[in-house]
């Protein structure tokens, strides 16, 4: 089987994972902070927050910016859950902005829009959630325009993104967002195993953030209620959660940092690649922006009508050919549990119809040009409709 993703693991993340367990922390040491320092350097933020997962990184984000009971956060539906549901972890209502038929990314014409209807019936949002989605960076500089006319906030989920550009700025630097989230899942850009990191340029954000990741446990006095009776004492100032990063997790990402470009280089000869193959098949393939820099961490194809086959079809003549395409996302409002808090379908049609024609074909930087090349052969039979 052709996985759609897969991590390449070298000689020197074993290494430096190695050095880890040979050394007297395995967690909470000094590894975490280097690496944390690392991401921020590449991005060119002032800090970063590590922890266990991307889904913890947005939640302790949303908390970390006071979003609770009462407020609302909007995001894309063409994404994991986890952009919409640390919104609902946080008590808090959320809803969807369509997305634009080009970037499959939040649309900001759909999104001015909404904004002006809950304006004027009192219920904007406190955070927005844009979505890089495939590692295309969203239209951040508009967004940001936006939350500054209307006084939200805004998270960027760059789960797919670590290594991109914005308008020639790496994503990660917040020039037009509070906080960045990025994922280091295997199957993306690089990994830690499970991990994620939040990025922001506000120094009160970066502590609370650290706090939150630890219990909403403190160690300075600064921000005790009661003066320490010993070195020992520290103090619960918060509800928090036990979402730290481990310091095994840490320095595998420190190593693969060091290869991130590469990967991202070669994620784009795949992509043009597939571009050039796949020209006179009947299917769309991604558009990327001219004035960003994608990190390409999906190659997500739309079946035409023309293919006359449907997408279900494709799908499974490519899965019982030995190739593993996925598909990237079922929108979140169709969900059992978005549809008890009242979504229903047709509500974000641009996103439900990219979801009925999509598929993720492999696009990994170990994938070589004989597997690239089945996959492309293996998609011409598929979408063949006189086969």
């Amino acid at each position: 089987m052709i996985p759609y993703g897969r991590q390449d693991i070298t000689q020197a993340d074993i290494d430096a994972v190695e050095a880890v367990l040979r050394s007297d922390f395995l967690t909470q040491g000094p590894t975490v902070p280097r690496f944390e320092q690392a991401v921020a350097e590449y991005c060119s933020a002032q800090y970063g927050v590590a922890v266990n997962s991307a889904t913890s990184a947005l939640h302790i984000a949303c908390q970390a910016l006071g979003l609770g009971p009462g407020d609302w956060l909007w995001t894309s539906p063409n994404t994991f859950v986890a952009s919409a549901n640390c919104g609902l972890h946080c008590g808090a209502n959320v809803d969807f902005v369509d997305i634009d038929s080009r970037s499959y990314n939040m649309s900001v014409e759909q999104l001015t829009a909404k904004l002006e209807i809950a304006e004027r019936e009192g219920r904007l949002p406190k955070v927005v959630v844009p979505v890089h989605f495939a590692g295309q960076p969203c239209d951040m500089p508009a967004i940001a325009r936006l939350a500054k006319h209307y006084g939200f906030k805004i998270i960027e989920d760059a789960s797919h993104a670590i290594g991109a550009n914005c308008r020639s700025e790496p994503v990660g630097r917040c020039d037009h967002s509070d906080i960045t989230v990025f994922s280091f899942h295997p199957v993306k850009i690089i990994t830690t195993g499970e991990g994620g990191i939040a990025m922001t340029n506000d120094a009160i954000l970066a502590e609370r953030l650290r706090r939150l990741r630890t219990h909403g446990i403190t160690r300075d006095p600064n921000h005790m209620t009661e003066p320490p009776d010993g070195p020992w004492y520290y103090e619960q100032v918060e509800l928090g959660e036990n979402y730290r990063m481990t310091d095994l997790a840490a320095a595998l990402g420190a190593s693969q940092l060091d290869r991130i470009d590469a990967y991202i280089a070669r994620r784009h000869e795949i992509a043009e690649g597939y571009d050039d193959a796949l020209a006179d098949l009947p299917v769309t393939t991604p558009w990327r922006d001219p004035k960003d820099h994608s990190a390409l961490h999906l190659y997500p194809i739309l079946i035409n009508d023309s293919a006359g086959k449907s997408r279900r079809e494709v799908f499974e003549a490519m899965r019982a050919a030995g190739i593993g395409v996925n598909v990237h996302y079922i929108p979140v409002h169709i969900h059992p549990v978005y549809r008890k808090l009242g979504f229903t379908h047709d509500q974000f049609p641009v996103a439900e119809d990219y979801y009925q024609r999509a598929i993720s074909l492999p696009l990994f930087p170990g994938i070589d040009a004989s597997s690239q090349n089945t996959v492309i052969e293996t998609l011409g039979r598929a979408t063949d409709s006189k086969l």
